[in-house]
C-alpha cells in the first residue's frame, strides 16, 4: 500500500497509479517505481506458501460444494483425494495445508460448480452433477461418478465441457 499526499492510498499500482498520474496527483516518474514495487509473482500450487495461503478458503469452498451437491462422505473424500477419516476431521475444523493435487481438484470442482450456476438456475445446476449423462465424458454415469473414476484429468475435462457449453471456449 502506498500513501500519496497523506490522503490517497494505492492498493493496485497499475490502474490507480496511472489514474493518479492522469489527474496530476502523482509525478510521472513515480508510476514506474510504484508499479515495479508492487509487482506480483504468478501464483502456483507448487509453492508451499501459496498452498498454505489458499488451503483454508479452498476447504471452505469444497465443504460448501459438498453440501450443495449433497455428496456422501465417500464421494467427497474420493473427489478431494483424502481418506474418509481425514474428511471427517476437516468437517470438524481441521485445516491442513492441501497438496498441489488437492488444490487442483478443488479448483476444478469449484470451476464446474460456478460454470453450472452460470448456465442453469441454482436448483438445476446442483442437480446436474447427480443426473446420469449420455455425453461422451460420462458414458451414462453421473458427472460425480465420472469425476471420481477419472480423477483430476476427468475433473478438468468436465470443467472444460461446462465452460464450452456456456460459450467460454
Amino acid at each position: 500500500m502506498i500513501i500519496l499526499n497523506n490522503s490517497m492510498t494505492l492498493d493496485i499500482a497499475s490502474n490507480v497509479a496511472y489514474s493518479a498520474v492522469r489527474r496530476r496527483e502523482l509525478p510521472t516518474s513515480s508510476l514506474a517505481a510504484t508499479s515495479a514495487a508492487l509487482t506480483v509473482e504468478p501464483q502456483t500450487f507448487a509453492d508451499e506458501s501459496d498452498r498454505a495461503r489458499l488451503s483454508e478458503v479452498a476447504l471452505k469452498a469444497f465443504l460448501a460444494l459438498m453440501k450443495a451437491w449433497d455428496l456422501s462422505n465417500a464421494e467427497a473424500a474420493a473427489l478431494l483425494g483424502v481418506s474418509a477419516s481425514t474428511l471427517d476431521r476437516m468437517k470438524r475444523g481441521y485445516r491442513p495445508t492441501l497438496s498441489q493435487d488437492q488444490l487442483t481438484r478443488v479448483s476444478a470442482l469449484v470451476g464446474v460448480y460456478k460454470g453450472l450456476h452460470l448456465l442453469f438456475a441454482d436448483e438445476t445446476a446442483d442437480e446436474w452433477a447427480r443426473r446420469p449423462n449420455r455425453g461422451p465424458l460420462f458414458d451414462r454415469q453421473t458427472p460425480i461418478e465420472a469425476m471420481i473414476e477419472g480423477g483430476i484429468p476427468r475433473m478438468l475435462e468436465v470443467r472444460r465441457y461446462i465452460d464450452a457449453a456456456r460459450g467460454g471456449l
